[in-house]
């Protein structure tokens, strides 16, 4: 399911992922795993409490920054999170990107709500068109090996 709404609204994805929610936290946190299905890019980040995260375009430009604001294993990380690269989108300041990891069955239930309280919209409208095709690489990775796209954009 993907939703977005007005300005201040967040941007909601609901996907379901067959693997255990211990594989799927590593997939989320490790800088290797997430090159593969991000498109190349370097996240680097200890995914602690307060530790610094960003992320490095395959040019090697800096393409977001932040903060780990909370990271609860294999259950929960929430992300503050700008755009570095994008003017316009960088004056909109930080955002707030809650992943969520829940049990159900053979799989996991992932949850992303990136929102933004500032702004025009722009970022969410960014990130709206960025999480589909980064998680359905996530997705695919993890349940069959494969990428399911290899083109960001």
């Amino acid at each position: 399911m993907t939703m977005t709404t007005k300005t201040g609204s967040p941007y909601l994805y609901v996907t379901y992922i067959r693997t255990t929610p211990e594989q799927l936290w590593h997939a989320l946190t490790d800088p290797a795993f997430i090159k593969q299905y991000w498109f190349g890019v370097t996240v680097t980040s200890e995914f602690r409490k307060g530790s610094p995260w960003k992320l490095e375009l395959p040019d090697g430009k800096l393409g977001d920054s932040g903060e780990i604001l909370e990271s609860d294993p294999p259950r929960r990380l929430v992300i503050k999170w700008r755009n570095e690269w994008k003017p316009e989108l960088t004056n909109e300041g930080y955002s707030r990107c809650e992943m969520e990891l829940v049990p159900d069955g053979e799989a996991v239930k992932l949850t992303i709500t990136h929102s933004i309280e500032s702004g025009e919209g722009k970022f969410i409208a960014a990130v709206s068109g960025g999480w589909p095709k980064v998680l359905s690489n996530l997705k695919s990775l993890l349940e069959t090996g494969k990428l399911a796209l290899t083109e960001a954009y």
